[in-house]
């Protein structure tokens, strides 16, 4: 009989990811592999000369937009005295600390001082910065090697990027739950009863499941859009009796016959949460006027998915994320206790998860410890 002092209120914290004994640990404390693009603002929360901080594996990483436009990542700390960048101000292409007004232009250099520096020249130290790029109005930062990251492009979504892009529902959010736990969420069917008021999918039966070193793919019969409303507006024609999902690390997507899609886009901030960033795409044609044989126009979609975002969207990952802070919270309080995990696909996704974390992990182990990037005579 286990003691509920094993498990229960004031039991030790989870195990790292070193100490973790079970692929369930494993998943719950892994990081993500910094070697791939990912998203970490919206590109319309950012305007001329502001900075926000954005924070990828408990790496403060300072966002900012210069007066030209062009946007620049630095880690989040002073070359001089460590303060938060952040909490400075961004001067022209560079951003400012607040103390002593030190400057640091987009690659991280001191690039001005505006106080006596006693004969010396301006350090050549760096405090270290990321690529960043937009897509699909997203912000993205590589947070890994940077030499990797023209070879890892960020996913291609081809219905955005065509000459008639679909329309599409963007969502993000800050969950407190592990960025394994919504990967499950997002790719496991079996979770209908929390959703039992809006019916996005019932009565799922998984079909096929299949993996490689990258990808884990799922396909699910179930019909998706089962609440009265979508049934009256989905062409009959298209085919809501199944969805293909794939996590395709560290990202991962869905398509319904062809004309419902979506992409999940993660930020993982630390063991307990995690931003996410949801892209749900609708073919132009999916949608009829109700009761009528006719195609419902374009210029009537986009305010009938905002409409839907409000109504029906948002309120659904909603649940989704109670359910998924109820998971967090009863992971630290249970985290040695044995897990009936009965869906093969989930257990699929962690080990996939588990297996990109601890590669990375031992990669970098055998590297030399990094040195600090400064001139002996400024040390």
């Amino acid at each position: 009989m286990t003691s509920s002092s094993q498990y229960g209120q004031g039991s030790a914290p989870p195990p790292g990811f070193a100490q973790a004994r079970t692929r369930h640990q494993r998943a719950r404390s892994a990081g993500m592999d910094p070697d791939h693009w990912y998203p970490v603002e919206r590109d319309s929360a950012l305007r001329r000369g502001q900075v926000v901080e954005v924070t990828f594996w408990k790496r403060s990483i300072a966002l900012f937009r210069g007066e030209d436009g062009v946007l620049r990542a630095v880690n989040n700390r002073c070359a001089h005295r460590q303060l938060a960048l952040t909490e400075g101000r961004v001067v022209g292409c560079a951003l400012t600390c607040m103390y002593h007004g030190w400057s640091h232009d987009g690659d991280g250099k001191v690039s001005h001082i505006p106080h006596e520096r006693f004969g010396r020249p301006l350090p050549r130290t760096s405090i270290g910065s990321y690529p960043v790029q937009v897509r699909y109005g997203l912000i993205w930062i590589f947070p890994g090697n940077p030499e990797l990251a023209a070879s890892r492009p960020v996913p291609e979504v081809p219905e955005l990027t065509g000459v008639d892009p679909w329309p599409c529902v963007p969502v993000d959010a800050v969950w407190n739950g592990h960025h394994s736990m919504i990967i499950d969420n997002v790719s496991d069917f079996t979770h209908a009863y929390l959703h039992r008021k809006y019916q996005p999918f019932v009565d799922a039966t998984l079909t096929s499941l299949d993996s490689d070193d990258d990808r884990v793919r799922v396909s699910y019969r179930t019909k998706v859009g089962g609440s009265r409303m979508a049934r009256l507006l989905i062409d009959p024609t298209v085919d809501t009796g199944s969805i293909n999902l794939c996590y395709e690390y560290p990202y991962q997507w869905s398509d319904t016959g062809g004309k419902i899609k979506h992409w999940c886009f993660l930020l993982p901030i630390d063991e307990r949460t995690t931003r996410a960033f949801f892209l749900f795409l609708f073919a132009p044609d999916l949608y009829r006027i109700p009761f009528l044989p006719v195609r419902l126009p374009r210029m009537l979609v986009t305010p009938l998915l905002r409409a839907a975002r409000r109504a029906y969207i948002e309120p659904l990952l909603d649940q989704d994320r109670v359910a998924i802070e109820s998971e967090q919270r009863g992971y630290e309080r249970y985290h040695g206790a044995l897990i009936p995990e009965l869906n093969p696909a989930v257990r699929e996704m962690q080990a996939l998860t588990v297996k990109k974390w601890a590669g990375y992990a031992d990669s970098t182990a055998s590297l030399p410890a990094p040195t600090d990037r400064r001139s002996a005579a400024h040390a």
